[in-house]
């Protein structure tokens, strides 16, 4: 077999597992009222603390009929994710350019970390090509390092738009407390950079010891006692004494913000300063790295 010929039979089997993945769960649209229902009630579990910030299925279902998009994921019977997004204009550019808004991404707690949202958003990608579009624009807390890895570092979408208390005070859950600062990310579904990453023929793993050695400046470098702990806000620099930048982000942010308000709160104001900073200098997130073991550590990569 020639080089080219292994090379198209790897990058067949990559596809193959990326669709095996999205096999496992019955994907389609929804578009009947019992459908919305289905959706609104998720999106209560999703979302706990109140129903006013639930979307109402009547609006979804005008979405729906409308050139946007409302897809769920289901196991038999049981509805365990939806998406939401509708057309926009993008006013970055003049022209405004024509994309979809995504709004919406939820998946039930029992199925979370198992799929579920990486295969909506190929789903998602598939319908959004198919329209004739090349871009998805959707808004996330970047202080939340699960959403990071799956926008960032498994789709393949980057940033560099820092927007500040996009939704003013939500009341649910998640959100309540704290200013609802936002990511824009871009998600360029035509791109070979989306395309490497949802056919997982870029299989880098990066490391912090690696990124470090290969030259990222840390905008909050560890302690000078070199001791393994949790990052801390204060340490935050404004200015990098170069690139790429590393970032480093607490690894599980909303328990933070459960254990200490306060520290969440200065963790939102020092990210904000810095991430504004550095996109300013014409910097962007492309990618994001995440180590489980021995003491969980998250990071975006500015480029």
């Amino acid at each position: 077999m020639s080089t080219s010929q292994s090379e198209n039979a790897s990058a067949a089997a990559r596809e193959a597992a990326v669709r095996e993945t999205a096999a496992r769960w019955k994907l389609r649209p929804l578009d009947t009222p019992a459908d919305m229902a289905a959706a609104e009630a998720l999106s209560t579990v999703v979302w706990p603390g109140t129903e006013l910030d639930v979307a109402p299925g009547h609006l979804l279902l005008t979405i729906a009929h409308n050139g946007g998009l409302v897809a769920g994921a289901f196991d038999g019977d049981r509805l365990i994710g939806f998406l939401f997004g509708f057309l926009g204009l993008d006013e970055r550019w003049y022209p405004a350019k024509l994309k979809q808004c995504s709004h919406q991404l939820g998946v039930h707690p029992d199925y979370r970390s198992a799929g579920v949202g990486y295969a909506l958003k190929h789903y998602q990608r598939q319908f959004v090509c198919g329209q004739g579009l090349d871009l998805v624009t959707w808004t996330y807390d970047p202080l939340l390092s699960r959403n990071a890895q799956l926008n960032i570092a498994k789709l393949g979408a980057v940033c560099n738009t820092y927007r500040r208390n996009v939704y003013g005070e939500l009341r649910d859950g998640l959100n309540a407390g704290l200013p609802t600062d936002r990511f824009l990310v871009d998600w360029w579904v035509a791109s070979e950079r989306v395309e490497t990453r949802v056919r997982r023929t870029d299989n880098r793993q990066a490391t912090f010891a690696g990124l470090l050695a290969a030259g990222a400046h840390s905008v909050n470098p560890p302690e000078p006692d070199g001791a393994a702990r949790p990052p801390s806000p204060e340490r935050l620099a404004l200015q990098p004494a170069g690139t790429p930048v590393l970032l480093e982000i607490p690894a599980d942010f909303l328990a933070l913000k459960a254990a200490d308000r306060t520290l969440a709160t200065a963790w939102r104001l020092g990210t904000r300063a810095v991430f504004e900073a550095l996109f300013a200098a014409g910097l962007a997130v492309t990618d994001f790295v995440f180590e489980p073991a021995p003491l969980p550590r998250a990071a975006y990569i500015l480029t």
